[in-house]
């Protein structure tokens, strides 16, 4: 990433959403506004070594088309280079916690070759559909996965505890972990083998 480009303060949770029709209605009441559904292609990309995991540390490519759907405009057509990293004395806290720098990269297609000219490979592939809101303060992403259905909240803390607490969720609902440590726990209670979370 380049230097100039500041690291962002990443803090965020999901939440398991089970009824996305009660959620979105909700979601209206609060007046969040809709930014667009897009379809996501992610992949992790790591050395041979799994040196980047070893540290912490990730890297992320990631493609969106749009994907319009129940009501959703379909948002932008984008490539998203992210490079994520602990943060400090964050593993307490009941949120997720991560540095993050992110720039759209393009042309979309060359990056996969760019990467692995580096060294790098993909470790883990993933998709979902994700329906973008804001709110004054907070970022709210309904994400539809092979595995379920999430809602991130990522912004200031108490921003965070109190939309949670409107939508009917409580700490004890928030899940701080990423996307691959929910599919190895989906993995693990069907007894397989996680590799790639794709539909």
């Amino acid at each position: 990433m380049p230097a100039r480009r500041p690291a962002f303060r990443e803090v965020e949770i999901k939440l398991p959403v089970s009824d996305i029709t009660a959620l979105l209605r909700s979601l209206r009441h609060l007046r969040a506004v809709s930014r667009g559904r897009v379809f996501e292609r992610n992949a992790l990309y790591d050395t041979p070594l799994s040196d980047f995991r070893r540290r912490g540390r990730l890297l992320r490519l990631r493609i969106e088309t749009p994907a319009p759907f129940w009501g959703a405009r379909g948002g932008s057509r984008r490539a998203l280079l992210t490079a994520k990293a602990p943060v400090p004395s964050s593993a307490t806290s009941r949120y997720k916690q991560r540095l993050e720098r992110e720039m759209a990269v393009v042309p979309r297609r060359r990056w996969t070759e760019i990467l692995r000219s580096l060294g790098l490979r993909p470790t883990f592939r993933y998709e979902k559909y994700r329906t973008a809101f804001r709110l004054p303060g907070l970022n709210l992403d309904l994400d539809e996965t092979p595995v379920g259905n999430f809602l991130e909240l990522e912004g200031a803390p108490s921003a965070i505890d109190r939309v949670a607490r409107t939508l009917g969720f409580s700490p004890r609902d928030y899940i701080r972990g990423t996307y691959w440590d929910v599919f190895v726990a989906y993995c693990r209670r069907l007894g397989r083998s996680p590799r790639h979370m794709l539909f």
